[in-house]
């Protein structure tokens, strides 16, 4: 039975083949409507369409990058000091269902570390989407968010 089944799977696969060309023969291929996007969903997306604003607050002493900073990608960009390192860790972050800004999801299991008074507010649009997300060192969750995104963040950790 298997055989028959395999056999009939590859008739079909045959008789699809062999039609495919006959149906457009003489007609020119026509152009995609839109860039493809990879298996895993994510397409880069045009020059100028991925554009943030990064302001980072209250990180006190010098080891922090304090201020407003833009953030431009597709090609790099902008006033970041770090452009093409933190373009690459978003294009990284970037997947399919799979948010880079997402906050801490409520009710986790979070580690009550303090890490600092530092806070930041990414806006923009990343991926064809508007961004609008706040960080904190507040606690473990928190923390580990905010080093994922680095170094589109300052790196703060002690």
């Amino acid at each position: 039975m298997p055989l028959r089944r395999l056999a009939a799977g590859a008739l079909c696969a045959l008789a699809l083949l062999t039609a495919a060309p006959a149906a457009s023969a003489g007609a020119p291929p026509s152009p995609p409507s839109s860039p493809a996007a990879p298996l895993d969903g994510y397409r880069v997306p045009p020059a100028g369409e991925d554009r943030l604003t990064i302001l980072v607050r209250d990180g006190g002493g010098d080891r922090i990058l304090r201020g407003a900073y833009s953030l431009d990608c597709h090609p790099p960009g902008g006033t970041h000091p770090r452009a093409r390192a933190a373009c690459k860790r978003l294009d990284e972050l970037t997947r399919y269902g799979r948010n880079p800004f997402a906050p801490v999801p409520p009710r986790s299991d979070c580690t009550m570390i303090y890490g600092g008074q530092a806070t930041a507010r990414i806006t923009g649009t990343w991926a064809g989407r508007p961004v609008n997300a706040r960080y904190n060192r507040v606690n473990g969750c928190e923390i580990a968010r905010w080093n994922r995104l680095r170094p589109v963040l300052p790196d703060v950790g002690h």
